[in-house]
């Protein structure tokens, strides 16, 4: 059989991942520390968000941002592991093009999210730090909100047509795809037309997403930087380092597997398809696991906020709650 002897087979309904090329005889060996960082990502990030509810002392913006961090963590994690795992345990591979598609929308549609929130973060660092008087006056709740709303709206504009490009193009069959979730350069490989269009939108746009963002945190940073070493008091200094610290590795940990995954799918000659994959999956595990980790551990508010919730919680179990006279 020719290969491609279906050009234009448009009713592909089904595609199927390999999980990952070549090491597919260790997949069980890899759903271990995969399994592990899922669960992690589960449990910090659930935990993370029911102690800034709960807590009414943790209801300020950073704590809001840190929260629309955890719910992004939360879908972009669950929109591939499940499936991921299923690839490895039970060799599940067949994906139907919609849930494909789908998959893959919310998988670049959140982290384009997850970055605006980043910006968003260093943007709130920024107000605490070199204008901490009017901090909540200039993050005020709608303010708060509006960021939310437009960085929810810049993922949605730059990913549906994306989405809508790869649901037109005509898909080669076998349709198998080299990947352990649906990637979209990944995707724009088994199109029998020419994807070029796509391809350069998908490179252009995630490129202007990670330059503009990191330009904007480095800008952030920078100026906090400045205003930090001016603060006369040591222990203020170390504070204000200690949390501009923690937001740092969060960044480094979001942007660099990112752009090094995008640019090894674009110029992947030298590398072993298992290491583009690797890479890719751990720039979509890493984060959701690490963020809450980093950020309950390192961020005294967050601990005590546990702490309060804890205690309230044993106080309400144990039928001694506070008297009529508190």
């Amino acid at each position: 059989t020719m290969p491609h002897s279906h050009p234009t087979n448009t009713s592909l309904s089904e595609l199927h991942l390999t999980g990952i090329p070549g090491l597919q005889h260790l997949h069980h060996w890899i759903s271990i520390p995969f399994c592990i960082m899922y669960l992690v990502a589960l449990a910090g990030n659930s935990t993370l968000l029911c102690v800034i509810k709960a807590d009414p002392s943790l209801h300020l913006p950073m704590f809001l941002f840190l929260s629309m961090l955890a719910v992004i963590d939360l879908v972009m994690s669950t929109s591939i592991t499940p499936k991921m795992l299923g690839i490895f345990w039970f060799h599940s591979t067949a994906i139907s093009l919609d849930a494909c598609l789908t998959q893959m929308y919310f998988v670049h549609a959140f982290s384009v999210m997850e970055s605006g929130v980043l910006v968003a973060m260093a943007f709130d660092r920024y107000v605490a730090i070199c204008n901490p008087l009017r901090y909540l006056s200039i993050l005020t709740s709608p303010v708060v909100a509006a960021i939310g709303l437009a960085t929810l709206l810049r993922a949605v504009v730059f990913m549906s047509p994306l989405t809508f490009q790869i649901r037109r193009l005509p898909l080669c069959s076998p349709a198998v795809m080299d990947h352990s979730y649906c990637e979209h350069m990944a995707m724009l490989k088994l199109a029998c037309r020419d994807a070029a269009f796509s391809n350069t939108y998908s490179l252009s746009v995630s490129t202007y997403v990670v330059s503009f963002d990191s330009l904007l945190i480095a800008l952030s940073y920078t100026l906090i930087l400045r205003a930090v070493l001016s603060l006369s008091s040591p222990q203020a200094r170390k504070k204000a380092f200690s949390t501009s610290s923690s937001h740092l590795c969060i960044m480094a940990l979001f942007y660099i597997p990112g752009l090094l995954s995008m640019y090894m799918e674009r110029y992947h000659q030298e590398l072993p398809p298992h290491v583009r994959v690797l890479l890719a999956d751990l720039y979509l595990l890493i984060p959701p696991a690490f963020n809450p980790l980093i950020y309950g551990i390192r961020m005294k508010q967050i601990r005590d906020g546990a702490r309060r919730v804890i205690s309230q919680r044993r106080r309400m179990a144990g039928g001694i709650g506070p008297g009529p006279g508190h």
